[in-house]
């Protein structure tokens, strides 16, 4: 038993000895780790106070330690940010829908701002602003080395004045300016329409109004067809979404599932990681569905358009969205400012993370570069390429097989042609997505 009581005795000392020979070296590496963090911080308020006590100018102090804060966020990604008083405001008031400006969502790549997506019928949008364009000068000054809060800081000004603004885009070999007037926008989040048997939803943003106006407005048009045995599908047209509400993503999504995933979002720790899963109820009631993406559909736009190509309840058109695959916290912060901290990646159904590489369309559709007017005069065709047809051949036989009825019905359809025919020289893209359902609607077999 002595010997046995010695043995034991002897494992816990080695046990012991293990564990502090162990635990020493990292308490020591975490004691030097807070260390050099109190050092660090102690030269922050050193610095501070030399730029305080011997700027060639007086410095406002406020403004100093906010731009320090707002440095150490923009550090992170181009996401994160502080948020003043005001700003907060801002961002409030714009997720209801109605707030002051161009009309532009925008984001930092190289120095340079650059357009996410124009919002559509705001002044960026009637200027001509396009997605992917890069603002280098604001009213001649330029915006390199400013941070993105200043840049848009400096777009800001009273409705009704105007603004300059330089642009670089792609395919264009200058810079060339935009004039553009401020004005009070006042966001409509779903616009929607009838194509012929198609119902068009065009989703602009994703605020508190989209899920209730997407849900009102398909109702609306849905009735307006002669019900849903009329309608042959859905375009979901999400070109030049920058995204918004991350619940108004989930909300738009399950509109259309009946049941699976429809996004996850994993943090730092895998304990913040959320799923979200659709509930029974399709508003669609089963109809297929196109939707449309281009380079300016970001974010919450990529949440509804990675879980429903997952799902395999769309079909996806257009070109390759922008690739904002992560997910920002609004923090309150004391003195009333906030600060906006990406917080975690988001994941499709699939587990696919979309940040930086986008949602690649099932089938790719470039929209055409309008053609100018004067480049071609359709009342100019010559006789040799204008389409001919055996009604124009002289002395040709007349169709009197036909009723009345049924010349008019094919005039009707000859009608709703062209109209489609029209609309492709408008909106390629959105004509694409209707040529599809017309077709998918053609080959399904009578009920």
């Amino acid at each position: 038993m002595r010997k046995y009581m010695m043995a034991l005795l002897g494992g816990t000392l080695a046990g012991t000895l293990v564990t502090t020979q162990f635990a020493g070296p990292l308490i020591a590496q975490e004691a030097a780790k807070t260390t050099s963090v109190y050092e660090q911080l102690d030269l922050f308020g050193d610095i501070f106070e030399r730029i305080r006590a011997q700027y060639v100018e007086e410095v406002d102090e406020k403004a100093l330690i906010e731009a320090a804060i707002n440095g150490m966020l923009t550090s992170l990604d181009p996401h994160s940010s502080y948020l003043p008083p005001d700003a907060f405001d801002d961002m409030r008031v714009q997720t209801r829908g109605e707030f002051g400006g161009l009309g532009i969502e925008v984001t930092q790549e190289e120095g340079f701002v650059k357009v996410v997506s124009p919002i559509d019928g705001t002044p960026a949008a009637e200027a001509g602003m396009q997605a992917g364009d890069f603002i280098t000068h604001v009213d001649g000054e330029s915006v390199l080395g400013l941070t993105l809060d200043q840049a848009v800081e400096m777009m800001r000004g009273p409705v009704g004045s105007e603004i300059i603004i330089t642009v670089v885009r792609e395919g264009i070999d200058e810079p060339f300016d935009v004039s553009i007037i401020r004005d009070t926008i006042k966001l409509t989040a779903v616009r929607t329409r009838l194509e012929g048997n198609t119902v068009v939803l065009r989703v602009t943003t994703f605020n508190d109004q989209t899920y209730p106006n997407l849900v009102e407005g398909l109702k609306k048009v849905v009735e307006e067809a002669g019900g849903m045995d009329k309608v042959n599908g859905f375009v979901l047209d999400l070109r030049n979404n920058p995204g918004g509400l991350l619940t108004q993503a989930i909300a738009v999504s399950d509109a259309f599932l009946d049941k699976g995933e429809i996004v996850s979002t994993r943090g730092r720790n895998p304990g913040d990681s959320e799923r979200f899963n659709a509930e029974p109820g399709d508003l669609a009631e089963g109809k297929p569905i196109v939707v449309l993406i281009n380079g300016g559909s970001a974010s919450a736009s990529e949440i509804v358009t990675g879980a429903l190509q997952d799902h395999r309840r769309a079909i996806v058109v257009g070109t390759k969205s922008f690739g904002k695959g992560s997910v920002q916290t609004v923090m309150p912060l004391k003195g009333e400012g906030a600060m906006r901290l990406t917080t975690a990646r988001y994941y499709t159904p699939s587990g696919r993370s979309i940040q930086a590489l986008g949602i690649a369309p099932d089938i790719v559709v470039q929209q055409p570069t309008v053609r100018p007017a004067d480049e071609t005069d359709e009342s100019e065709e010559s006789a040799a390429t204008r389409s001919r047809s055996e009604a124009d051949l002289r002395g040709s036989l007349t169709n009197d097989s036909m009723t009345e009825d049924e010349k008019r019905q094919a005039e009707e359809e000859q009608a709703r042609a062209e109209e489609a025919a029209k609309l492709r020289e408008e909106d390629y893209q959105l004509a694409y997505a209707i040529d599809i359902l017309k077709g998918l609607s053609a080959i399904q077999p009578a009920e």
